[in-house]
């Protein structure tokens, strides 16, 4: 029982440090929206024919932080969907995985994280090495670009 208290105290950090890098991505991707869009208004009127092409520049560049900021949203709607206080007993969403090469957290794509000194590599379930594990069970194992992996533990 110790140990699985643990291994949810594991998740429930991996999870928290996932929610704080995302929120400080849509933080940045609002701040630079707002940023384009008031550098687009700033330049309005301002001799037009020069500035025109500025301020379209400017508003792609919104439009292209809208997308991101959307894109994060959604990724953050898939971790707040991830219960850290279940244990999984097969690799699917919000499983953290221990192998004999690397541990993983199944949520979304944000490389490595750290916890207690340990390394996390935190992974969507799009990415093709979760595709190689899903649905395994500890001590299965699985082949992912020409490596054997062994599963020691999912909690």
């Amino acid at each position: 029982m110790e140990m699985l208290t643990q291994e949810l105290e594991t998740k429930k950090r991996l999870l928290q440090e996932s929610i704080q890098i995302l929120n400080t991505q849509i933080q940045a991707a609002k701040e630079a929206m707002d940023d384009a869009q008031n550098s687009a208004n700033e330049h309005d009127g301002a001799m037009e024919d020069k500035f025109e092409s500025f301020r379209e520049n400017c508003q792609i560049q919104r439009d292209m932080y809208a997308r991101q900021l959307d894109e994060l949203i959604s990724t953050m709607a898939l971790l707040r969907r991830i219960n850290a206080t279940k244990a999984n007993h097969d690799v699917s969403l919000g499983a953290v995985v221990h192998t004999e090469l690397q541990n993983y957290f199944i949520g979304v794509s944000l490389g490595e994280l750290k916890v207690n000194g340990e390394s996390f590599y935190a992974i969507s379930g799009m990415s093709p090495i979760f595709k190689a594990m899903a649905g395994k069970t500890a001590g299965d194992t699985f082949n992912f670009r020409d490596k054997d992996y062994k599963i020691l533990q999912i909690s």
